[in-house]
């Protein structure tokens, strides 16, 4: 039984993550952040939420916080 045969290259580089929002299934590097600043970028140093969801996720909140802005009382 030869190691060799049972793994490929491509299981070992992980070149692709679905995304824990969308569900989409996307390259991991060009579609991912990366959360962890290290010399090697490992599979665990991208985030789990893709870009586009990520940029939707805090456009929203922002668009939320300033809607409640406080205003100082007209006394």
């Amino acid at each position: 039984m030869d190691l060799g045969d049972q793994f490929s290259l491509e299981h070992l580089l992980f070149k692709e993550r679905k995304c824990r929002t969308c569900g989409e299934v996307k390259d991991l590097i060009t579609d991912y952040y990366v959360t962890r600043k290290t010399k090697r970028h490992l599979r665990s140093s991208y985030s789990y939420e893709c870009r586009d969801c990520a940029v939707k996720r805090i456009l929203g909140v922002r668009k939320e916080s300033t809607k409640n802005e406080w205003e100082y009382p007209d006394w």
